[in-house]
C-alpha cells in the first residue's frame, strides 16, 4: 500500500502492526521525498522488509513523546534532521534565527539545540537497553571529537555524549540495512562492530584491530596541532576503496573506531533508492498548520547524483557524501519528472537537476571506482588533474530530454555549477545550453573571494579562471542575443582573509559595479579544513600557520566591505580603510569606496589636500617632480604599510 509511514498507533492498526521492527526520530517535520534523508532510509529498511515508524520533533521534555509508537523490536534510529541543529537555529554571529523552514509553519523551536544527543538521552532514560543507532549530517560530521564553533571547544564523538549503540555516517543506506539483517538474525548491538560506514566503542584496544590510532581526547584538546593532524589523518581515510579504521582514545577503558566507509551506490543501486513509493509531500496533519516552507523549494527539484570532487575547504562533503560522484540513470530522473508534471501544484518549471554540484555526472577519473580518490591530492586544485574526465555530454542528454517532456516549460539549475570545471571543458556547447535554456536573467556561481591567497586556503581556483569564465558566459549571452548576468556568491572573514585582502575584495566589487544584497560570514561547521584552519589557526594540509580573523567585530568589518554602498556599514567601513592603511579609498574620487561625512577632515588636509581628495592626485603633485611619479610613490608607501602592518 503507497501511503505514509505510521506516525501514531491508528496508523499502525490501519496496517495491522502490533509493533514497529524500527521506530525513526527525527528533527524535521516528516516530509516523504527523496530530499530529506529520513525518508530513504525508512523507505530503503521498508524495501528490506521491516516494519518502520515515525516519530517527528517530539517533545524533549516530555518521555511520553517518544513512546506514541510503543517499544520497537529491533531498536530506534535517531537523526536531527536534514540541518546540523546548530546551523538550523543560530546564525554565523550565533543569533537564534527566526524561522526553521523544515517545521510546520516555519515556527522555530520546535526542536532542542544538539537534537541527537538530547533526544538520545530521553531514550535512554525510557528504554535502557534498546538499541540505538544515530545517523544524518549532525551526527555523520561529529563521529569523532570535533571543533564546536558554538561552545568554543573541542568535543567528544557525538557517540559518547548521546549514549547511542553505534552511528552510520555518510549516506547510510548500506550500513542501515546491514545493521538490520544483523539485529533481525540475533547478533547483539554491542557485537556489530563490523559494518563499514559505522562507528562504535569499545572497552580494549585489543578488540581493535588493523586500526590508526589517533591522539587521545586529553591531547587534541590540550595541543592544537596535534587537533590538526588527527583531522588530517581523518581527512585523508574519507574514501571507501583506501579509507584505513580510526581508532580514538578517551579513557583508560574507552575507545570510539570509526569503520572505513560504505562503498558508493551503483547507478542501479541509486535509481531503486529513488524509486520506493515515497509520497512525495509532507504528512497531511501539517496542512493546518502551514505546512513545511522547504517543500516549496525541493518538492519539484530532481537529484541527479551524490558526492563532490570539488574540495573546498569549507564544505563538509567530503566527511559525509564522499568525493567519488555517484549518479541515477536518465530513465530513472525522467521518470520522476513525469511524476512531477502530474501534480496538480506543478507549473511546468523544475526547480533544479543536480546534486552538489550539478555539473558532476561521473568520477572525475577511471581508477576512481576501484582504487578510490587520491589521498594527498585534489582533482580541480590547485590546477585540474591531468588524469581529470572533462565532459557535459551525459548532463546535456539529460536536460535535453528533460526539456521536452511534455508539461515541462523550463528547466533551472540552481544546485550550482563548478564554473572552472565548465572552462577546462574546451566544447562550448553546454556553456551555450545553459544560457540559452536554463538561465532565467542570473546565473549564480560561487567563486567566494578574488585574492589567490585567500583562495588558495579555500581550495578553490584562482582569479583568473573566475575572470575567464565571465569573459565566456558575457561573449556567449551576446552571441545569443541575451542579456544575463552572474551574481556572485562570496566570503568573508574565510582562515587568509587579513584586512588587506577584505578591502581588495571591496575594490574588485567597486570596479564590477556591484554591491551583493546578501554575504555569507565564514561559518565554522564541524569537519571541515576551513573550520581547523579557525580552530587551530593552521593550514592542516601544510601545518603553515594561517591568519584567522575571529573577533566579531573584525569580521564585522571584513563583511562589511563587502557591502560597502550600504550607508549602515559606513563606520564599519571607514574603520576597516584606516586599520588597513587605506584612507587613498576615502574621498569624491571615482575610485573611492566612501565620502567624509560632512564636518569631517579630508584624509590630507589644506588645498592640496582637498585636490587630492577630489581628483585623486597626490597633494605634493606639482612641487617636486612629475605627478605620475609622486602617484607611485604614494602607492608605494601604501603597500609598505600594508606588508609592515597587516597581519600575516
Amino acid at each position: 500500500m503507497k501511503d505514509f509511514l505510521p506516525i501514531c498507533r491508528e496508523d499502525m492498526e490501519r496496517r495491522g502492526w502490533e509493533q514497529c521492527d524500527f521506530v525513526y526520530i527525527t528533527g524535521d517535520a516528516y516530509v516523504d521525498h527523496t530530499s530529506f534523508g529520513p525518508a530513504i532510509i525508512s523507505r530503503v529498511l521498508e524495501s528490506h522488509g521491516y516494519k518502520v515508524g515515525i516519530i517527528s520533533q517530539p517533545d524533549w521534555k516530555d518521555e511520553q513523546s517518544v513512546q506514541v509508537l510503543g517499544e520497537p523490536r529491533l531498536g530506534f534510529l535517531v537523526s536531527a534532521g536534514n540541518m546540523d541543529t546548530m546551523v538550523n537555529h543560530y546564525t554565523v554571529a550565533k543569533k537564534r534565527r527566526a524561522q526553521d523552514a523544515y517545521t510546520p509553519g516555519g515556527v522555530i523551536g520546535k526542536r532542542p539545540d544538539r537534537a541527537t544527543i538530547v533526544y538520545c538521552n530521553l531514550l535512554r532514560r525510557v528504554y535502557k537497553k534498546k538499541p540505538v543507532i544515530i545517523g544524518g549530517i549532525e551526527a555523520s560530521l561529529r563521529r569523532l571529537a570535533h571543533y564546536d564553533y558554538w561552545s568554543d571547544s573541542v568535543k567528544r564523538s557525538i557517540l559518547l555524549d548521546s549514549g547511542a549503540d553505534l552511528i552510520s555516517y555518510g549516506m547510510g543506506e548500506r550500513s542501515v540495512v546491514e545493521i538490520a539483517d544483523a539485529l533481525e538474525a540475533g547478533i547483539a548491538i554491542k557485537d556489530i562492530t563490523f559494518v563499514a560506514g559505522t562507528v562504535y566503542r569499545t572497552d580494549s584496544p585489543e578488540k581493535i584491530y588493523d586500526a590508526v590510532f589517533l591522539p587521545d581526547y586529553k591531547t587534541i584538546k590540550e595541543d592544537k596541532r596535534e587537533f590538526a593532524k588527527s583531522f588530517y589523518t581523518q581527512y585523508c581515510n574519507t574514501d571507501p576503496f583506501s579509507g584505513k579504521r580510526l581508532a580514538e582514545k578517551y579513557k583508560e577503558k574507552e575507545y570510539v573506531v570509526q569503520n572505513p566507509p560504505a562503498l558508493p551506490l551503483s547507478q542501479e543501486e541509486m535509481d531503486r533508492v529513488y524509486s520506493l513509493p515515497y509520497m512525495r509531500t509532507y504528512h497531511p496533519s501539517y496542512e493546518t498548520l502551514g505546512g513545511i516552507p522547504i517543500i516549496n523549494e525541493l518538492k519539484f527539484s530532481l537529484a541527479s547524483s551524490r558526492g563532490c570532487f570539488g574540495g573546498c575547504s569549507f564544505c563538509a562533503l567530503t566527511f559525509h557524501q564522499g568525493r567519488i560522484i555517484q549518479t541515477r540513470s536518465h530513465e530513472s530522473l525522467i521518470e520522476e519528472a513525469r511524476l512531477m508534471t502530474w501534480e496538480p501544484d506543478f507549473k511546468g518549471y523544475i526547480n533544479d537537476v543536480g546534486g552538489p554540484t550539478a555539473n558532476f555526472r561521473a568520477p572525475s577519473c577511471e581508477k576512481q571506482l576501484t582504487k578510490g580518490v587520491c589521498r594527498d591530492k585534489q582533482c580541480l586544485f590547485p590546477e585540474p588533474c591531468r588524469n581529470l574526465k572533462i565532459s557535459h555530454e551525459d548532463y546535456l542528454a539529460l536536460l535535453r530530454k528533460l526539456r521536452e517532456l511534455p508539461g515541462v516549460k523550463k528547466v533551472f539549475i540552481r544546485s550550482g555549477i563548478r564554473y572552472d570545471y565548465l572552462i577546462y571543458d574546451k566544447d562550448r556547447t553546454f556553456l551555450r545550453e545553459l544560457c540559452e535554456h536554463h538561465v532565467s536573467g542570473q546565473l549564480k556561481v560561487a567563486p567566494e573571494h578574488i585574492c589567490d591567497t585567500v583562495l588558495k586556503r579555500m581550495g578553490k581556483p584562482g582569479r583568473a579562471v573566475y575572470e575567464e569564465f565571465l569573459k565566456e558566459y558575457k561573449k556567449m549571452n551576446a552571441r545569443l542575443g541575451k542579456e544575463q548576468y552572474v551574481v556572485p556568491y562570496l566570503m568573508s572573514s574565510h582562515p587568509g582573509s587579513t584586512m588587506k585582502e577584505a578591502v581588495e575584495l571591496a575594490e574588485y566589487l567597486r570596479d564590477l559595479g556591484y554591491m551583493p544584497e546578501q554575504v555569507q560570514d565564514f561559518y565554522p561547521t564541524p569537519s571541515t579544513i576551513s573550520t581547523c584552519m579557525y580552530y587551530t589557526g593552521l593550514d592542516p594540509r601544510t601545518m603553515e600557520p594561517v591568519y584567522v580573523p575571529k573577533s566579531p567585530h573584525e569580521k564585522a568589518m571584513q563583511r562589511a566591505l563587502i557591502q560597502y554602498r550600504n550607508p549602515k556599514n559606513y563606520d564599519l567601513v571607514k574603520e576597516a580603510l584606516h586599520l588597513a592603511h587605506r584612507e587613498d579609498l576615502i574621498g569624491f574620487d571615482k575610485k573611492c569606496l566612501i565620502r567624509p561625512r560632512r564636518k569631517e577632515p579630508l584624509p590630507e588636509t589644506g588645498k592640496s589636500g582637498r585636490k587630492a581628495a577630489m581628483t585623486g592626485t597626490p597633494a605634493s603633485a606639482g612641487k617636486k617632480g612629475s605627478a605620475a611619479a609622486s602617484k607611485k610613490k604614494t602607492i608605494r608607501n601604501v603597500h609598505k604599510k600594508n606588508r609592515t602592518t597587516v597581519p600575516k
